[in-house]
């Protein structure tokens, strides 16, 4: 399945979209095959389903393109994959406070 999407990749066409899925996100960011990824945040606590980020999951760094919120206080944001993370501090930087 990896070589058939990212042979979808290079032709043209529209974008490639995965709704719901979190298993084959996973598989397409262990193969490196996410350029953006949109996540929505809800404001509810369910406590219980599906983690798109659970065990096993690909560590992978992402950059922030874009943040909105909804009037219904939905969160979405764009992240453009960043390869793999690079480990530090936890801290808040300075102009991260104000």
């Amino acid at each position: 399945m990896p070589a058939e999407v990212a042979r979808l990749k290079r032709e043209d066409g529209p974008e490639l979209q995965v709704h719901g899925s979190p298993g084959l996100a996973q598989t397409l960011l262990e193969y490196e095959l996410v350029d953006e990824l949109n996540l929505l945040q809800f404001p509810v606590v369910l406590g219980a389903g599906k983690r798109l980020f659970g065990s096993g999951a690909i560590p992978t760094a992402f950059q922030l393109l874009a943040t909105r919120a909804t009037s219904k206080g939905i969160l979405i944001s764009t992240y453009r994959t960043a390869g793999r993370p690079t480990y530090g501090s936890a801290e808040l930087e300075a102009s991260e406070h104000a």
